[in-house]
């Protein structure tokens, strides 16, 4: 009995510094490294502040390479909990070369953002980045579609409960905290924030990539496969690698995004 009571004194421990400490378990925002004293030089890259009731967040627009037409997609991405704006700009611009142009919106508390990090303050702040967007004369708000990587996969998520994209990319994403919880042993009672991805992909009609490392040791390979599943027209890609280097080879991911985006009629061939 001693034993037993010793156990269950360091569990309720243990849950407690879960419980307490959920944000910063969630949203890491000190573990996201340091930010860029000098941005990438790419070309175009538009910078300017988004201002809330508690919150002042930076974000970054890269516009497509012009051709003929005047308005083109947009790919509005969301990064991983240990992630800055700062670390993406490199990777993505390859969107830009097909046409795209890709919106980053930094979250509450990162960076040079100001405030706290909470689903309901992250899905504030891009649903008015996504208004502000909307407003643009060179952008299609047809072919808006949303890209997130982890925990940016339930940003965009919750995104799309309120403004409707073209289409979802979810990258080595959790089908729910609650369901993430239970790998540290937590009971989902406990939790204060809450993502529910598999949810909004069951009741979402339009194209959804799934892309998930099959080694993935953070969120296990199954939830891409049970959010591939549950949606309606879902489809799942996974690549030989772990949580963070995922995808392993980014010309290998960029093929498969150009097909997935043609079949969803975002990029249109010229």
């Amino acid at each position: 009995m001693k034993i037993v009571t010793v156990i269950l004194a360091l569990y309720s421990i243990y849950c407690g510094i879960l419980f307490f400490f959920q944000r910063h378990i969630v949203f890491p925002a000190g573990h996201a490294g340091p930010v860029k004293e000098k941005s990438e030089n790419l070309s175009g890259l538009q910078k300017f502040k988004i201002d809330g009731p508690s919150w002042k967040v930076e974000a970054w627009f890269l516009p497509a390479e012009k051709d003929f037409r005047d308005k083109y997609p947009v790919a509005i991405f969301a990064h991983g909990n240990a992630e800055l704006i700062d670390d993406w700009p490199k990777a993505l611009q390859p969107f830009t070369k097909m046409g795209i142009s890709v919106l980053l919106v930094e979250y509450p508390g990162y960076g040079r953002s100001v405030g706290k990090s909470s689903p309901e303050t992250i899905t504030d702040v891009f649903i008015k980045a996504y208004d502000l967007l909307v407003e643009r004369n060179d952008i299609d708000s047809d072919r808006i579609f949303y890209i997130g990587r982890s925990i940016g996969g339930g940003v965009v998520c919750s995104l799309a409960r309120e403004r409707e994209p073209s289409a979802l990319v979810l990258m080595s994403t959790f089908t729910s905290l609650k369901v993430m919880a239970r790998k540290f042993l937590a009971p989902g009672f406990l939790l204060r924030y809450h993502f529910e991805n598999i949810e909004v992909v069951q009741s979402f009609e339009k194209p959804v990539l799934v892309i998930h490392g099959n080694n993935d040791d953070v969120v296990p390979c199954d939830h891409g496969v049970a959010l591939a599943q549950a949606a309606p027209c879902g489809r799942l890609i996974t690549y030989d690698a772990g949580h963070n280097d995922c995808p392993p080879d980014w010309n290998v991911f960029y093929r498969d995004m150009e097909v997935f985006l043609k079949e969803s009629g975002i990029l249109i061939k010229k």
